[in-house]
């Protein structure tokens, strides 16, 4: 996303609907079909990609968890996955 800060506006129509300028698009990295989150703060609403704030909010929901779990690495992450897959194959297989 862009560091550039930018003032830009759009008109509500009958509906409610904004049209969102494609500078404020190409920011958000959204294009057609794409889905927008809307944030309120106190008189304020900050737009935001729905994949970017979803994958946001989980990061701050799993903080610190992977420590908990002993990964503290991407090799500790892919070593746990591969056992995991393990037994899952060997539970699928009845051993």
């Amino acid at each position: 996303m862009s560091d550039t800060a930018f003032v830009n506006d759009a008109r509500v129509m009958a509906k409610g609907q904004v049209t969102i300028p494609k500078n404020v698009r190409t920011v958000l990295g959204v294009s057609t079909g794409d889905r927008v989150t809307f944030v309120v703060d106190g008189g304020e609403v900050r737009v935001i990609n729905s994949a970017v704030y979803a994958l946001r909010r989980f990061q701050e929901q799993m903080a610190g968890e992977g420590e908990k779990a002993s990964l503290f690495t991407d090799e500790d992450v892919a070593n746990w996955i591969t056992k995991s897959r393990r037994e899952e194959t060997a539970e699928r297989q009845g051993r």
